[in-house]
Order: C-alpha cells, then structure tokens, then sequence
C-alpha cells in the first residue's frame, strides 16, 4: 500500500485547503484522502475518532449542555485538466483554482483545522468528513452513518460545509424528478393515420411547462424560488416510423414548505390524464433558523441569511429532526465547473467566523 499523505495542520486554512485539493478523490477513489484525515486526527486528544468505510467522525466529549455537527463531503465529480491547483489573481482578486477548491474541500479544510486546534469549544462538536456525496444517493456516507450510527449524529444543530459565499444560506429545495408519458400507435409513416403519434400528444405537456409560473414561497423568513422544467425528452422508432411513446423528463425544484408527498401530488394533477412516474424523489429542509443556537451563528457570521436553492445534504439532517444550514467558501455556480476556484479571502471569512462562535466569542 502507498504511504499516508501526511497533511500540515499547522499550515493556513488556505494552504490546508490546497493540501486536499491536490490529493485526488473522485467519488469512489476517497480513500487516500480519508486516511490523511484519520491520519491528521490522530494526535488531538480532545477528540474521539471513529471510521466507517471512508467516513470521519471526531466528537469532543466534554459535558456541554449543546452539541453541533459540522460536517462536509470530501469527494469530487471527475478532473478536468484542473489538477494539481494553483494560485492566480483575477481583477484584484486572489484564488485558489482547481477542483474541489469550490464543492468542498475549501470547507472541509476549514473544519479539519478547527477540529485541531479547538480544544475548548463552547459547545461540544461532531466533525464529519464524508464520501460518495456526488453519486447515486443509495453510496452516499452521510447517508450511511444516519443508517448504520445515528448516534453519531446526534445534535442540537448542524453547519454543512458546503459553498455559500460565506453567507448562511438555509434549508433547501426538495428536488423531484418524474417522466411523463405520452402513447400512440406505430405505423409507418407514409401512412399515417393507421398509428398515433405518440410525439404530437406531448405537446400539452410542454405548453403547461411553458405556461407555468413558478411559486416564491416564505419560508420561516426566506423566500425560495420554485422551478419546473423539462430537463429532456425522447421518442421516435425510425425515420419512417409514428412513433408510439414520447417521454418527457421533467425537474421539479419546490419549496421546503411542501413535502416531497405533496410536490408529486402536486405534479400529477398539472399533468393529470398522463402516466407520471416519480423516478428520483429528495424531501426539502426548512431554514433550521428558528432555534436559539442558528440565531446566535447567523448573527456571529454576519448577520444575513438566504435560502439555498438547490439540494444539499442539510435534508438528511432535517430529517433527523435536526436544523441545519449551509455555511462555506465559494461561488455554487463554480462548483463542477472546469475553472472552478474559490476566493481566499472566503476560506479565511468561514475560519474566522467558525472559530469566533465556537469559542463563544
């Protein structure tokens, strides 16, 4: 086996996050990275460390009345001649560029040097590296752990690393996925009026799509934008052939007010008298800033809240019954993206911010 990469916990949060950038760890390849965390984790005494598959949980046990989970996923999507990183400076900005700077290894970075060098936090803290976040959901560690150790999670509140300008962003869309099927009668197509044309009925289909205004819900203060799009659509035999099945794939992006049960209801009534089949189904999260303990971090960050439109593991805390947000460096819009790259004063932003509200400051 190849050696542990040793990772410098004394370095800064930026020289930290450049680290586990460079240690390659597409979805599935975790490992490596997984061990120089356990590996870095080893000397602090204050925490107890547990693994499970390439997963990394460090608790403090010391007796606090509250515990918080800070958590984030150290996988990326696949490299795209954007490894190893580098630094550079656009418009008088300075950047760390490279994948994984942005979704997330910027905020995991922050959080392994936090769980360090903070001994003596005022709450006791969870800290979570997990694995297989940007793949199927069955892989996904999080997921995993709330399964096989939910003790491990267990908290009052949660931060999920995850890219938000360094804003607090709360909650998030739940995310539902259906097809919508049209079906016809095959003929060939110099004839036809003996088939059906599965294709031409699909046509209110797309006019409803057209036609609909997505909602703007509040939210426990926020205001989520809706979005219901067709994100594809398929059908057709041959060249010479009417064909019997048109297949529309629709995204429906809705606002954690409504279930996940509600949104398909929801959807099937807009496409009422069309075979609907719910294919991917992910529930949303409230804000989770109702409680004393989000109050007291928002107003220790920076005072300013907005809602996370897209998905985020922030719902497998919720549904945990755990109010939870997103909290880290970067622009989401860079996340996957070929030049993907996070600000640095961003990555300082977060350490200053985390450190300040857990050492009660």
């Amino acid at each position: 086996m190849p050696p542990v990469v040793t990772l410098d916990t004394r370095a800064s949060a930026v020289d930290l996050t450049r680290e586990l950038c460079d240690i390659e760890s597409v979805s599935g390849g975790e490992g490596p990275l997984a061990d120089a965390i356990e590996a870095a984790l080893a000397g602090a005494e204050h925490l107890e460390v547990v693994r499970d598959g390439d997963a990394i949980v460090a608790r403090t046990h010391l007796g606090r009345p509250q515990r918080v989970a800070i958590a984030g996923h150290i996988d990326t999507v696949p490299v795209h001649e954007n490894l190893p990183t580098r630094f550079e400076t656009d418009a008088g900005v300075e950047y760390l560029w490279g994948r994984g700077t942005v979704d997330m290894k910027a905020g995991a970075a922050v959080a392994l040097k936090l769980a360090i060098e903070l001994a003596e936090p005022a709450v006791d803290v969870t800290w979570i590296w997990y694995d297989h976040e940007e793949v199927s959901a069955h892989l996904n560690g999080l997921g995993r752990l709330a399964s096989k150790r939910p003790d491990l999670l267990v908290a009052d509140f949660a931060i999920l690393g995850e890219p938000s300008g360094a804003i607090v962003e709360g909650g998030c869309n739940g995310n539902l996925r259906v097809l919508v099927r049209t079906h016809g009668v095959r003929a060939h197509s110099a004839r036809a009026w003996v088939g059906h044309n599965a294709i031409h009925d699909a046509a209110p289909i797309l006019a409803t799509l057209a036609a609909y205004e997505p909602r703007e819900v509040e939210v426990d203060g926020l205001v989520y934008r809706e979005g219901l799009n067709a994100v594809g659509i398929s059908g057709g035999v041959a060249g010479n052939v009417i064909p019997d099945e048109c297949v529309v794939h629709v995204n429906y992006r809705f606002a954690p007010s409504r279930s996940g049960e509600e949104a398909v209801d929801h959807v099937r009534e807009l496409f009422a008298g069309h075979d609907v089949e719910v294919v991917d189904l992910a529930e949303g999260a409230r804000p989770g800033l109702d409680v004393p303990l989000a109050r007291q971090f928002v107003q220790a960050v920076g005072g300013e809240a907005r809602p996370k439109y897209g998905w985020t593991d922030v719902a497998r805390f919720s549904a945990l019954g755990i109010p939870a947000v997103n909290y880290g460096p970067g622009d989401p819009s860079k996340a996957h993206a070929d030049d993907e790259r996070v600000p640095l004063e961003q990555i300082l932003a977060c350490e200053r911010g985390l450190r300040a509200w857990l050492l009660g400051g």
